[in-house]
């Protein structure tokens, strides 16, 4: 199976009061750490942004597109991230861009779990984390009913086809702290992400 990789990263950052993608973490942004970790596992990877939304320099292989309406969340950037990627990419890990302690094995081992199903999505206590899970490119219609219709919830999509749910256990030798889960939503996310990093 040949996957590629789908960072989002057009959200508002309300609570971080200023743009995640350009957050510093150490040498880089936070954006061009995830992109970078991320290449090495899968490929290609690409990046969606808001309309004008000011990223940092990428490498050049990277493919940039935009939601085609602002404002309707993780499925509207899922859409425009399945809709960039080639057609010989069967299926995409998706991530945001604020989660700069990503494990690579955590993602190879969700590549894995997918198996002959249509997503493989990470679950805690009945919660899905629809920035932690793989999709395979023909989902991409189930998407664009769903956002037709109005219904934005990821939840939606994961009873319309066949979904891995992931647990915790299945994850263990993996990223047993789950750091891969640890987006950052507010300065305190940030400085202690940084610490863990050793930054």
């Amino acid at each position: 199976m040949n996957s590629g990789g789908i960072i989002l990263c057009g959200g508002l950052s309300t609570r971080m009061g200023t743009s995640k993608a350009l957050l510093p973490f150490g040498t880089e942004t936070m954006l061009q750490r995830v992109v970078r970790l991320l290449s090495t596992v899968v490929s290609p990877v690409v990046v969606v942004a808001a309309a004008g939304q000011l990223l940092p320099d990428l490498p050049a292989d990277v493919i940039v597109t935009h939601d085609e309406e602002q404002g309707r969340g993780p499925l509207e950037g899922l859409r425009a991230g399945l809709k960039a990627l080639p057609e010989r990419v069967d299926s995409a890990y998706v991530t945001s861009c604020d989660v700069p302690l990503l494990v690579l094995d955590f993602v190879r081992r969700m590549i894995d779990l997918l198996a002959d199903h249509d997503i493989a999505v990470m679950e805690i206590d009945g919660f899905p984390h629809p920035l932690s899970a793989v999709y395979r490119r023909h989902t991409l219609p189930h998407v664009e009913a769903l956002l037709t219709q109005n219904r934005l919830r990821p939840g939606f999509l994961f009873d319309a086809v066949r979904t891995r749910r992931v647990q915790p256990a299945e994850m263990i030798s993996a990223d047993p702290e789950l750091l891969t889960l640890r987006n950052l939503n507010t300065r305190e996310d940030y400085l202690a992400a940084l610490s863990v990093a050793g930054l």
